[in-house]
């Protein structure tokens, strides 16, 4: 029997990292023709400051819209704090909470203005909370293959943060590349390093890169028995908070190709994603 890849759709991550606002309806219809094209994880909004991130402020309106439609979809939303969390969980249909750890202390007051100390006692808080209320709770490991401030890095260090998150019941993990820094090698080493050490956690990974490099480092990670993969179709998006310039995210409709030449089990096909593939390129040509 193939084995199964798990392609997480993250237009929450695409859409924030537009300039201009995506219509709420745009969005709405977006999630639709996702749903549609049988994406099983979808990361879809993010309880943040309005002021902060504008592109997400209607994602409760987004929720209120799809609900009817979403049948076993795993929604993940971003949650930056308590308050974050308690908005997700009182909206209801929201099944897993995402948070993003930085392995960076300059990129963890950038994105959340929280120092490391404040955020690793914010992850205690939302897994207990999340755990609580039936909610899965994944760890965004940000800046885990370097960073571009000078903040000290080695693979040592992030292995010591995953040991730190699983002993805090941390059960998803995805190894993110913030800026699209990563290597092929480091990529493979850091992944193989944790997989092997930590067996029994959903690891995967949230990677960045230019149009001309995603698939080496898609394919690094594969090799280094990956099998959970962020994307955004078109290569949308980006983190607005990580450096002057975004990197876009892996574009999904290319690990769609290359991963059923490889005859492994998606649940999405190259027919089924063509509508919503439609949509990304007229929302990135309408509002970059």
């Amino acid at each position: 029997m193939p084995e199964f890849v798990n392609l997480i759709e993250c237009p929450r991550d695409a859409f924030q990292g537009l300039p201009q606002f995506v219509p709420t309806e745009t969005k709405i219809d977006y999630l639709f023709s996702l749903l549609d094209a049988g994406f099983r994880d979808i990361d879809f909004g993010s309880f943040v400051s309005a002021k902060a991130v504008p592109q997400m402020r209607d994602t409760a309106e987004v929720l209120e819209a799809i609900r009817p439609r979403l049948g076993q979809t795993m929604l993940i939303a971003i949650v930056p704090n308590l308050k974050g969390l308690e908005a997700a969980i009182a909206l209801k249909d929201i099944r897993c909470a995402g948070f993003a750890l930085s392995a960076s202390e300059t990129f963890q007051q950038r994105n959340f203005r929280q120092t490391l100390e404040q955020a690793w006692a914010i992850t205690r808080e939302l897994k207990t909370r999340s755990q609580a209320n039936g909610m899965e709770f994944v760890v965004y490991l940000s800046m885990a293959f370097g960073n571009p401030y000078g903040d000290a890095w080695s693979p040592e260090k992030i292995v010591s943060c995953v040991d730190r998150l699983v002993d805090l019941g941390v059960q998803k993990i995805s190894l993110a590349d913030t800026v699209g820094l990563a290597e092929v090698h480091s990529i493979y080493d850091l992944f193989s390093a944790c997989r092997l050490k930590f067996s029994e956690v959903e690891l995967g990974v949230h990677l960045h890169a230019r149009p001309d490099r995603w698939e080496p480092v898609v394919m690094a990670a594969y090799a280094a028995g990956c099998r959970r993969f962020d994307g955004a179709l078109r290569g949308m998006g980006g983190c607005p908070f990580a450096d002057d310039r975004l990197v876009g995210n892996i574009p999904t409709e290319g690990m769609v190709r290359s991963f059923s030449q490889m005859g492994l089990k998606l649940s999405v096909t190259k027919d089924s994603i063509r509508t919503v593939l439609g949509k990304a390129e007229r929302i990135l040509s309408a509002y970059s």
